[in-house]
């Protein structure tokens, strides 16, 4: 969890649990209703990490913690053992066959990591066993072998069990009912049973245990199915009927349908790489899949080579591909970093470089990629140098994993597949580490400027150039007077820990809020009274519309724009009714903030009191 340290601080700070009413979120802050507010610690609560200041009134205990407050607030729900209240934003449906595509890949990488612990336990266990039988303490005949193997190898026989249940919770169906479909597949009497008759339909022989796919389409198909039935079964009746009704008409479909194209997927991916391996050989896809895995992390799409791996292994016993690349690649991210530890002379630098090294070394290489290499770009050469020799030693070699696992801790498992294997894969981690960090220690690492010494090159550039600097002028928003931003009256954005910006006074009865430049609309509060537009140039606006707002649940309020749509200079945003909200007891202010300012060398509100020309970005 992001914030556990944080919202556990908070839920102490605030009086506990028990001094919770009720939680709710604006914008930029968590709203809290609390029993007595004089438990809480305000002024602690100010001086915390993560907390930009704390505003008490009589409407609420708001907690400022700025634009990412909704995980924060996702996640101290979760901690209190609550649900977020009122309904989630329902997520665009998926637009054509790439869309489709795109959520059925999503779908199934969710599912597999939620069970990523279990595999890695399974393949971590045969590596102790491997070891243990080599030594000699342990013969591989022998009982205590055979009990410690059921337990792995009893993870990937019931692994439709496994899948059934993450996938009915991401799916919100019971896991219990998701998982009586899995038992019932994986029984004695369907799974792997020769002529079997359903109404005189000859049913197919298919072993259900190792797979995922046949079960994956089931708990999906039981989904739809369960919806269906909840809206025509009177409610006094679902608890009884809905489940065994689900199963009844589930079940035969994942036998008569699901169970043949799980069948054909897997068979079709088989083929695939038994061709390939036949015809240019398999230590090309490792050799590339090592070189080139921190490019997949970057655009999140290493998740999905989980249902290829699985396959594998509950066909083949082993996986000839993935897992050993991505141990390779892994070992390389940490050479890379380990090479810019050694060439670097900066205190700060070094601790960074050692610390995103070792993470890589454990096999968790996200702090690399997105700390290091996205930002001196540098490294990927790195890596594609050594983790592509690595590979493919790997590939030439026929190196096997044997189970799902992955990092330096994995090594030990390769035993599993002979003293052979693990040697190979020993000296292709090796060469991978040594490579990466040569190239990356030879490339070295781009100069650094400090603030002081961008902002004067890009003022003396800007002035021998005659161009001036460059600048993004936020315009007209609505009609009104411009005030200075100190003058709002909500202590968090008249402090500016928000950002810099201005306020408009609004003029008019019924108020019309236009987008003051092109971009993607990055926020569009469910009541209507916030704004968050991000420009091509990165400048990310939050245009909030009154002081405490959001209590009228989108009363007065009209909004013409959704999450994610493009939006150019003049579009309709919103309207509201600015009188009826001052009627109400709330101040109709409209507060505009560039949320990223200090990103920028400065951000220039206007001085004349026209709303026409409120901000100069200087870029």
């Amino acid at each position: 969890m992001s914030y556990e340290k944080l919202n556990k601080q908070l839920i102490e700070l605030v009086g506990g649990k028990d001094n919770i009413k009720a939680v709710a979120h604006c914008v930029t802050r968590l709203r809290l209703t609390l029993k007595d507010r004089d438990l809480a610690k305000t002024e602690e609560i100010k001086n915390l990490d993560g907390v930009i200041d704390v505003v008490s009134n009589e409407v609420a205990y708001q907690i400022i913690v700025g634009t990412h407050v909704t995980d924060v607030y996702n996640e101290f729900m979760a901690m209190l053992g609550l649900k977020p209240d009122g309904e989630e934003i329902e997520k665009p449906r998926a637009k054509g066959i790439k869309g489709i595509a795109s959520s059925i890949l999503v779908m199934i990488s969710e599912t597999m990591t939620s069970i990523i612990e279990v595999l890695l336990a399974a393949g971590m266990i045969a590596g102790i066993m491997a070891i243990i039988s080599l030594t000699g303490l342990v013969s591989k005949d022998s009982s205590t072998y055979m009990i410690f193997d059921t337990l792995r190898g009893g993870v990937f026989h019931f692994l439709p069990v496994f899948i059934a249940a993450s996938a009915a919770k991401r799916m919100k169906l019971n896991e219990y009912v998701a998982m009586a479909l899995a038992v019932g597949l994986l029984s004695t009497n369907i799974d792997g049973a020769k002529g079997l008759e359903l109404f005189g339909y000859n049913l197919p022989t298919i072993g259900y245990a190792n797979t995922f796919i046949p079960i994956l389409l089931g708990v999906w198909f039981l989904s739809i199915v369960t919806k269906y039935l909840k809206k025509i079964i009177p409610s006094g009746l679902q608890y009884f009927l809905v489940p065994a009704l689900s199963l009844v008409l589930t079940f035969p479909v994942i036998l008569v349908v699901f169970g043949p194209i799980g069948t054909l997927i897997g068979d079709g991916v088989n083929a695939f790489f038994n061709v390939l391996m036949s015809t240019i050989g398999n230590w090309i896809v490792v050799m590339l899949y090592a070189a080139f895995q921190p490019f997949l992390i970057v655009l999140g799409a290493a998740n999905f080579t989980y249902p290829i791996v699985l396959n594998f292994l509950g066909t083949l016993g082993y996986d000839p591909i993935i897992n050993h690349a991505a141990t390779i690649s892994d070992i390389a991210v940490c050479g890379a970093m380990f090479g810019y530890f050694l060439r670097a002379k900066k205190g700060h630098q070094r601790q960074m470089f050692g610390t995103v090294s070792f993470s890589a070394l454990m096999g968790i290489t996200e702090p690399a990629v997105f700390g290091v290499f996205v930002k001196y770009r540098r490294p990927f050469l790195a890596v594609i140098i050594g983790g592509g020799l690595g590979g493919l030693i790997a590939g030439l070699a026929g190196v096997k994993t044997m189970g799902f696992v992955w990092g330096l801790a994995a090594l030990p498992t390769y035993l599993a597949g002979g003293t052979s294997n693990f040697i190979w894969m020993v000296i292709s981690v090796i060469v991978g580490f040594v490579g990466a960090a040569a190239v990356a220690y030879g490339v070295g690492i781009p100069k650094e400027e400090s603030e002081e010494e961008l902002e004067e090159k890009e003022l003396v550039e800007a002035l021998e150039s005659n161009q001036g600097l460059k600048q993004v002028c936020i315009g007209k928003i609505a009609e009104g007077t411009a005030i200075p931003l100190s003058e709002v009256s909500d202590k968090a954005f008249a402090s500016g820990a928000l950002g810099k910006g201005v306020g408009i006074l609004p003029v008019q009865a019924e108020e019309t809020i236009i987008s003051p430049v092109e971009g993607t609309v990055t926020v569009a509060f469910p009541t209507k009274h916030a704004y968050g537009i991000k420009t091509k140039n990165g400048v990310e606006l939050l245009i909030h519309i009154g002081v405490d707002t959001v209590n009228l649940e989108g009363k007065y309020f009209e909004g013409f724009v959704e999450q994610g749509q493009e939006v150019k200079k003049g579009d309709i945003l919103a309207k509201y009714q600015a009188d009826k909200v001052e009627e109400a007891g709330f101040d109709p202010v409209i507060i505009v903030v560039v949320t990223n300012s200090n990103d920028y060398l400065d951000v220039i509100s206007a001085s004349n009191g026209q709303a026409d020309e409120l901000l100069t970005v200087i870029l």
